[in-house]
């Protein structure tokens, strides 16, 4: 089984992982399957702290997943071994610890998704280039194409889409005080090109079903199939 959840920020909301408030990993294995959408925040200062929530997760019965956020340290988590698994681009943290690289298509759970990373941080204002705030945080325009020529190859069709933030309609009905930027005009692009089945994204601290086929997710969970 796949579940999908929002934002974990590191330590600060990891513990929606623990056994109490996730009892369902009780009777999970290693083929059963953790998504965060994004700001999974466990690659941070690359320190013991770091180690210790890495090794956690890598002892849990299930397999975690992520795609990367705005709040990650990006050249930390680029030093990671690059590997390919399933159909897509990955950095493997630990055996069962998975970073889903920017504009891969995935198979999860014989579903295929695809992943896209990275969104702006709002409060960059109060953050420091280098120690909390990275540049990498948004996709440049060689992501845009590789991502562009890896949905060519899918004929523009999968099953899912999971990204960190939402394209520009949604993310102006979900967070009207949020700018837009190259990364929404890009998942705007791919809204109104793709065909898919639903689409779950972090970012705004939301539990929302937006409509029929959009879900922000926070501290909420999504199982599929």
């Amino acid at each position: 089984m796949l579940w999908i959840t929002g934002d974990l920020h590191g330590s600060v909301d990891i513990g929606r992982l623990n056994t109490r408030r996730f009892p369902q990993q009780r009777q999970m294995t290693k083929e059963d399957l953790v998504l965060v959408c994004g700001d999974f925040g466990c690659v941070w200062s690359g320190d013991r702290e770091d180690n210790y929530w890495l090794d956690w997760l890598e002892r849990k019965p299930f397999t975690t997943l992520f795609l990367d956020g705005n709040h990650e340290n990006f050249p930390l988590l680029e030093q990671f071994p690059e590997d390919i698994w399933s159909g897509g681009r990955i950095h493997r943290l630990r055996p069962s610890v998975l970073h889903l690289t920017r504009g891969q298509v995935f198979t999860l759970q014989r579903l295929r998704f695809f992943v896209m990373g990275g969104a702006a941080s709002h409060d960059r204002a109060y953050r420091t280039e280098g120690k909390n705030w990275w540049p990498q945080e948004l996709p440049g325009e060689e992501e845009f194409r590789q991502a562009r020529a890896v949905l060519d190859a899918q004929g523009w069709k999968v099953d899912y889409v999971a990204t960190h933030c939402a394209p520009d309609a949604l993310q102006a009905r979900l967070a009207p005080g949020y700018s837009q930027d190259r990364l929404t005009h890009f998942l705007q692009e791919i809204a109104e090109k793709l065909e898919y089945s639903g689409w779950f994204f972090g970012h705004y601290h939301q539990d929302c079903q937006l409509d029929a086929k959009h879900r922000a997710l926070y501290e909420g969970w999504v199982t599929l199939p």
